[in-house]
């Protein structure tokens, strides 16, 4: 596979957490790789780290290993998680990715979905407002062949959850495998239902890295036809009593 050059000074993946990856462990203990894709602003992070955390609890023991993408520079944010898709694959092989973004990093791995390692795409709150429109609307032949949750809140005042809405009709035509949760009365920070929307990606995440079994909201959603697919209500609660 070519390898992306690094796209500015700076971009580097953050800690390893989850599966044991220090001295004296070995690639084989790495089953899959998720790269958190952290907003564009540092006063708004979003359910990221929470997310982090979770997922290293979760994961770990079945070798899932969480980084977050430190980026920097004036590269493109999709370009900055090519090369960390790139990276993941060349400390880790060929191991599944799964790119995760919050706000601005929603949109990075959306258009970055179509590295060849990544199969599979958690999207919070993306920042679409503009690229969401009727006369531009956002690519999604990428998204073909990958797992896709997209989640929002719909009083998200500062990127439109509508925009959201349009882009997984979209994406629903060119790939199946798409649902989309919506977080009643939540805002972009998606603060009031952290806990929930952080247990909805680690059980996508989980289920589309390794075993393709999701909880039942998560079945029924990717299984509903549109709009009832792309409309799912996030349960108050969701989470407590999960059962894989």
């Amino acid at each position: 596979m070519a390898q992306h050059a690094p796209p500015a000074r700076g971009v580097r993946l953050g800690r390893a957490a989850g599966a044991r990856t220090g001295s004296g462990s070995t690639e084989s203990t790495v089953n899959g790789v998720v790269l958190l894709l952290p907003g564009a602003s540092r006063f708004s992070p979003g359910p990221m780290r929470p997310l982090a955390r979770a997922l290293a609890r979760a994961g770990g023991a079945e070798g899932l290993v969480t980084h977050m993408v430190l980026h920097g520079g004036d590269s493109a944010r999709e370009e900055q998680a090519g090369w960390a898709a790139d990276e993941a694959v060349r400390r880790y092989g060929d191991v599944p990715v799964c790119l995760a973004g919050y706000d601005a990093g929603g949109l990075a791995a959306l258009r970055a979905a179509g590295h060849e390692a990544v199969n599979s795409v958690v999207v919070i709150a993306p920042c679409l407002t503009e690229a969401g429109r009727a006369d531009s609307p956002e690519p999604v032949k990428q998204l073909s062949g990958r797992q896709v949750l997209i989640v929002h809140g719909t009083n998200d005042a500062r990127s439109d959850p509508e925009a959201s809405f349009r882009l997984a009709t979209r994406a629903k035509k060119a790939n199946r495998s798409t649902c989309r949760f919506e977080v009643h009365s939540d805002g972009h920070g998606l603060r009031e239902h952290q806990p929930e929307v952080v247990a909805l990606a680690v059980d996508f995440i989980l289920g589309a890295v390794f075993s393709g079994r999701y909880s039942r909201p998560v079945t029924d959603a990717l299984a509903a036809p549109p709009p009832l697919g792309l409309r799912m209500p996030l349960a108050s609660g969701f989470g407590k009593s999960l059962r894989r």
